[in-house]
């Protein structure tokens, strides 16, 4: 489920997602989202080198690159960023068991 929030940007930052929606033909929500997983990921593999996800901040950076050199189609960065969603959702649960303990 999805909730609506109010988050101030700099305008710098909001070029930059903008920028992002460009390239994507995403929405600045789902853009948002996805950096916020991209973040989450990344942090929960400093503080947990245990966790070992099915897709690492390398995959991500790998899909980047692949997207930023070749077409693409609007599906294929959809199925991506349900993989993210996806990911980003079970890290965020190993490191909420892993705090409860």
């Amino acid at each position: 489920m999805l909730k609506r929030y109010q988050v101030l940007l700099p305008d710098w930052l909001e070029d930059y997602l903008k920028w992002g929606v460009k390239q994507t033909g995403l929405s600045f929500s789902e853009i948002i989202r996805l950096e916020i997983c991209f973040s989450v990921l990344a942090m929960i593999e400093e503080l947990h080198p245990e966790y070992k996800p099915n897709l690492s901040m390398k995959d991500i950076m790998d899909t980047a690159t692949t997207f930023n050199k070749s077409k693409f189609k609007k599906e294929d960065i959809t199925r991506f960023a349900s993989r993210v969603y996806f990911e980003t959702r079970k890290a965020i649960e190993y490191r909420s068991s892993k705090v409860k303990k």
